[in-house]
């Protein structure tokens, strides 16, 4: 029998892409979570915990050889996993998009991480960790740049009721003002005026599309962690970001529970007046969640890492070989200004 991970939250709608893809790929998936009777749906030996009870924690995790934490929202949950990912010696990686989450993570454990020899990959997830890993690859051989973009081209955005919880989480953490990565530093500022709009142009076949700016999402904590860039700007599809306003819930339209959604995510580094540019592209962003978290696990228990305590998708891993592990459900490719 192979590696047995635990995924925390195992039952919501990432979770169960999470144990479906740990299962295809040999490891022993132990779902846990605070409702015994949603648990017992997957038909496999299984663990009660909650996030804010140490001792269930602790049990849960015994016997266990890495964790994963599904469970928004993460200001919430990810913290108490963590201690006790730390108590048991076992890594952790988390499908967090939280910015504040994330922020937490990196602030309260990066020196205990790093001295108990754990490793901690939060968002590594559609959020955060794929933009990092795609702007960590764009930038090759430079140390440093002037700025780094991510667009995100998405067919439409019915988000999961973890997705709103959230959400709403958030913008009550930081009162309603939005966020921003600009002068090598994270800048809140007034809410009230509308985003920005403007134009993107994506490669074919997606093309033009209008974008909100400053529509900030995890890579603007996880890129300038380790890369020297001091403008990180995100952008968003106005037609998703209307769907998500709407708050209806994916549907599912095959045998693996994956929504008709399609992504495109547009990163581009400039130096100068030299651009480098990588573009992803794949469906279902909760659903290609998993690969990317599993992919994670698997690399830090093989070994395949590059640095030791808290840490992005792009400082932890080799940013190239981690996206063409991630074939076919998602395609990269390099673009020529």
């Amino acid at each position: 029998m192979g590696y047995r991970v635990a995924v925390f939250g195992a039952y919501g709608h990432t979770g169960r892409f999470v144990m479906t893809e740990l299962r295809e790929r040999g490891f022993d998936a132990l779902p846990v979570g605070r409702d015994a009777r949603r648990l017992t749906e997957f038909g496999l030996a299984h663990r009660v915990a909650s996030a804010d009870d140490p001792a269930s924690l602790d049990a849960a995790l015994t016997g266990v050889d890495a964790v994963v934490n599904c469970a928004g929202p993460f200001a919430a949950t990810a913290a108490g996993v963590i201690e006790a990912a730390l108590r048991a010696g076992i890594p952790y990686v988390d499908v967090a998009a939280e910015i504040e989450a994330n922020l937490d993570t990196f602030a309260h454990f990066t020196e205990r991480a790093r001295a108990a020899g754990v490793a901690v990959v939060p968002a590594m997830a559609f959020f955060g960790g794929l933009g990092d890993l795609l702007a960590t690859t764009a930038m090759g051989d430079w140390t440093s740049a002037d700025e780094a973009h991510v667009a995100y081209g998405l067919s439409s955005w019915h988000p999961t009721a973890g997705t709103v919880a959230a959400g709403a989480v958030s913008r009550e953490r930081r009162a309603g003002r939005r966020v921003r990565y600009t002068g090598g530093r994270l800048e809140y500022h007034s809410g009230e005026r509308d985003l920005p709009r403007l134009d993107w142009d994506f490669p074919a076949p997606l093309g033009r599309r209008a974008v909100f700016g400053e529509f900030s999402m995890a890579d603007v904590v996880t890129i300038p962690r380790h890369l020297a860039i001091p403008e990180v700007r995100t952008y968003m599809t106005v037609d998703a970001a209307t769907d998500l306003a709407a708050a209806a819930a994916p549907v599912a339209v095959d045998e693996r529970g994956r929504s008709a959604q399609t992504f495109t995510v547009d990163v581009m580094v400039r130096r100068g007046d030299t651009r480098r540019r990588v573009v992803a592209s794949g469906r279902d962003i909760y659903a290609v969640s998993a690969p990317l978290a599993v992919e994670a696990v698997r690399r830090i228990l093989d070994g395949r890492t590059r640095t030791s305590g808290v840490a992005s998708a792009g400082e932890m891993f080799d940013a190239p070989d981690f996206l063409r592990a991630l074939s076919p459900a998602v395609t990269v490719e390099p673009v020529s200004d």
